[in-house]
């Protein structure tokens, strides 16, 4: 008896960390923060999150929401299937940030969450300046380094 309840044990433990896995799941290959560092007002600053599907079901993203109208959004529109990679390209307005910004991203999908929360959050910040010095390009190529 005390042999089946052991077997039986670790059968549910198997069990329960395959089903764990059995969900799509996102890797995002550079992080989950962009940061512009010191950008120029006026053009628009783009980035793109790439990420890796390593969960054992397709990712489906339904919706990618900024949290300011200040920044365009564009996402894989196709299922990401296990072991494909998938995009989130972001387009800030800079002539509307003046200073210092931190802004959100979110992302509807089937995908699991960090934290088990309802959507994925990215994140990118910067400094928006008028102009920007050969000073402001030598620190942003320190912090980069």
């Amino acid at each position: 008896m005390k042999k089946l309840l052991i077997a039986l044990s670790c059968m549910a433990s198997v069990a329960a960390t395959q089903t764990a896995v059995a969900q799509p799941l996102f890797k995002f290959l550079d992080g989950e923060t962009h940061d512009f560092g010191v950008v120029k007002r006026g053009p628009a600053a783009g980035h793109t999150f790439k990420f890796k599907n390593v969960g054992t079901e397709p990712i489906i993203v339904m919706n990618v929401t900024p949290s300011c109208g200040c920044t365009n959004v564009d996402w894989s529109k196709n299922p990401v299937l296990p072991g494909q990679e998938g995009f989130i390209h972001l387009d800030l307005k800079t002539e509307e940030q003046h200073g210092t910004f931190h802004k959100e991203v979110y992302i509807q999908s089937n995908a699991k969450t960090p934290k088990g929360e309802k959507r994925y959050t990215l994140y990118i910040k910067g400094v928006a300046k008028d102009e920007v010095t050969e000073d402001d390009m030598k620190m942003e190529k320190k912090k980069k380094s």
